[in-house]
């Protein structure tokens, strides 16, 4: 039976509670945190909470659930500091915490667990962004997915948007007093659930990439398509289409306010895109030579001072000063060996180490191609753990 399912008894001991949000500002102010995770040992390592002040330890729930707790998993658990204990969605993890609090340790839980976690989706306004109007990146810290909105005058578009977040991109135009315009998807994604059918339920108009279309799409008809070159109008911005294959067949770019282009998962600030997800294996090869193309014919003859915001961040990005991972073209020229390359290097080197697949990727892009329908709580399980649709970053950095 799994964890949350079972009905696990009021501990004797009064619990304190943090929400996710607590947490994550604690992390980010450079707090040290310890964390007891007590779900099964395979979800902790696909997919867990870190950090450089982190300390997180892994002791599964049933470990707790006999009365004589074995010494040996007691020593595991720091008795000299705080201790806030999690599970998946929240139904262990308040247990395990009153049983160790019956037992001298200073704990609390986690509120929701990670399901809690990963509805933490967080505004960052782009500083450096020059173009018309003010651009915000949203960021989901539990997967490093990335998402923009570029608003100006009264009018709102946004970028890669997530379909767990459909209230809040509707909320959030509210209250800046803008209506969403557009809703552009970048490609098919591979490791979360498009927002864009969701928000054209709210009247705002989707815009799919042409050749993502030709992928398999079921519903272009009720989308714009967006060609090379097709030029959007927010206000006085501007979101221009890039066509930039290789991550996938229909990868295309968006540029907005000619200041700053959303790669989707072209390029990121700290590595480039697997080739793999669309068509395995076997056409790794030839993906990865059409990333190359893209990056040194279609991204890299853009002028230096572009800014840079891919679909995710890893552990691996730094954000910059204003907390956006974001970065000015002729920093990443600099920085990342991979964008000085000749090709067969590039596609060696990407090739090499990739990660681990995303979680469920085969049924997220089915359903992002509207193959497959689930509903808002199947989606959110299904789009659960880390992205992984960057090639390795540590090979591909620069010293």
């Amino acid at each position: 039976m799994d964890a949350e399912d079972m009905d696990f008894p009021t501990p004797d001991e009064p619990v304190e509670s943090i929400t996710p949000e607590t947490l994550k500002e604690r992390i980010d102010s450079g707090e040290d945190v310890t964390l007891l995770d007590s779900r099964m040992t395979s979800e902790y390592e696909e997919w867990k909470i870190d950090g450089p002040t982190v300390e997180s330890v892994n002791v599964p729930y049933f470990e707790f659930l006999d009365d004589e707790i074995d010494e040996d998993v007691l020593d595991q658990i720091p008795d000299d500091r705080e201790v806030t204990v999690l599970c998946a969605k929240g139904g262990s993890s308040e247990y395990v915490a009153g049983a160790l609090a019956e037992r001298g340790y200073d704990v609390n839980h986690l509120e929701g667990g990670m399901n809690g976690w990963a509805a933490i989706y967080e505004p960052h306004e782009v500083e450096r962004y020059d173009g018309p109007g003010t651009l915000i990146q949203y960021q989901r810290p539990s997967s490093g997915c990335l998402g923009y909105l570029v608003y100006d005058g009264d009018e709102a578009a946004l970028i890669d948007p997530l379909r767990a977040f459909t209230d809040r991109y509707l909320e959030d135009a509210d209250e800046l007093g803008v209506e969403l315009k557009y809703a552009f998807d970048t490609h098919v994604h591979a490791d979360h659930v498009s927002g864009i059918r969701a928000l054209a339920d709210e009247d705002v108009e989707g815009v799919v990439p042409e050749a993502a279309v030709d992928r398999g799409i079921t519903y272009d008809d009720e989308m714009t398509v967006a060609s090379d070159g097709d030029t959007f109008p927010v206000g006085d911005a501007t979101v221009e289409a890039v066509y930039t294959p290789g991550h996938t067949s229909g990868m295309t770019s968006y540029l907005i306010g000619g200041s700053m282009l959303a790669t989707g998962d072209g390029l990121f600030v700290e590595s480039v895109a697997r080739p793999d997800l669309e068509e395995g294996d076997e056409g790794a090869e030839d993906a990865a030579r059409l990333l190359y193309d893209s990056l040194q014919n279609r991204i890299l003859t853009l002028d230096d001072d572009v800014l840079v915001g891919g679909a995710h961040f890893s552990d691996a990005a730094e954000p910059a000063e204003d907390g956006t991972y974001t970065a000015p073209l002729g920093d990443l020229k600099e920085q990342m060996d991979a964008l000085t390359m000749d090709e067969s290097e590039f596609v060696e080197l990407v090739l090499a180490d990739m990660p681990p697949r995303p979680a469920n990727y085969e049924d997220i892009i089915a359903t992002n191609l509207g193959q497959n329908e689930v509903d808002d709580e199947e989606a959110f399980t299904l789009e659960l753990g880390p992205n992984n649709c960057a090639a390795s970053q540590e090979s591909l950095a620069g010293d």
